[in-house]
């Protein structure tokens, strides 16, 4: 499988000032696809203006025309099996089929507590985690879905048509820990990481590479364990979060380094973040958008 460039758009400028000439850009720049955060607030942008991942995806899809659109990632921590699988069919039916569902189990961020509820420990996470993830591939995969289990209930859920992308659109799980790995080797069209983040401040490059390599090797025994080649998974790496920070976006010749470097670890899909001045995602535009037109070109 050959390497693919995406990007994901922040969904924090209003979509007449700017947000809706990033989704064009991004289609006109050739990424494969544009993903944005599913949150209600994020980190630094909590005290500012923040949009909805599916209303922005539904706008998204309204002008751009090939490019691949998705979520990276959504999670348990305030959706619902049911309710999202209503609006991502219908996402999905307004795209043309061009949805992809990058999903993982969530955190401790803000969207942990917003409903009212004490944040779920790991363990927790993990639990509901594995109950949504296969209610959500019925509710995508069935016209008519009834489960009682210890987190989620569907009573006689509808869902027809069902999706354009049949059997249902792709999931792209993100994972870690054993039981997540299961859950991707077993309903993943593709696995996510953003590296180990015990090494975000105080790793090293080296680290971080050797890290992900266990990683995809823990991915590739799950796999094996379920009778599923792993090659089969795109293996996406959502960069920002390993110790490079934002210096593979410094040039085209920094980027072609770092993407080889994980390409040859066995990453289908690098996605970089929409430069955002005065940010954690702070990068030249121009340096960006050359990296859209040129680096690929160099790793083949």
């Amino acid at each position: 499988m050959s390497l693919r460039l995406s990007t994901v758009i922040l969904p924090y400028r209003r979509w007449h000032e700017g947000g809706r000439t990033a989704w064009q850009r991004a289609e006109e720049l050739g990424f494969r696809t544009a993903y944005t955060y599913d949150h209600l607030s994020w980190r630094s942008f909590r005290d500012g203006p923040w949009f909805g991942a599916i209303p922005t995806l539904t706008a998204a899809a309204g002008v751009t025309e090939q490019m691949r659109l998705g979520t990276l990632v959504t999670s348990p921590n305030f959706r619902h099996p049911v309710t999202l699988a209503k609006e991502l069919i219908s996402l999905d039916d307004i795209s043309g089929g061009r949805i992809t569902l990058g999903i993982g189990a969530g955190g401790n961020g803000f969207d942990a507590t917003v409903l009212g509820q004490e944040a779920w420990t790991p363990r927790e996470r993990a639990d509901r985690f594995g109950e949504f993830l296969p209610l959500l591939d019925r509710l995508l995969t069935e016209g008519a879905v009834t489960e009682r289990g210890l987190y989620y209930a569907a009573e006689e859920a509808r869902n027809i048509p069902g999706c354009v992308q049949q059997p249902r659109l792709p999931f792209a799980v993100a994972a870690t820990g054993p039981r997540g790995m299961r859950l991707a080797a077993r309903y993943g069209e593709a696995w996510v990481t953003t590296g180990d983040p015990k090494l975000y401040e105080t790793g090293t490059p080296e680290q971080s590479l050797e890290a992900m390599r266990g990683q995809v090797g823990k991915l590739d025994k799950a796999c094996a364990e379920l009778g599923r080649d792993a090659a089969e998974l795109n293996k996406i790496l959502l960069t920002g979060f390993t110790p490079d920070r934002n210096r593979p976006l410094e040039s085209v010749d920094a980027f072609v380094d770092f993407a080889g470097r994980h390409r040859d670890l066995g990453f289908t899909e690098i996605v970089i973040h929409w430069p955002i001045p005065d940010s954690d995602f702070t990068a030249d535009q121009a340096v960006f958008e050359r990296i859209a037109a040129e680096a690929l070109k160099q790793l083949d």
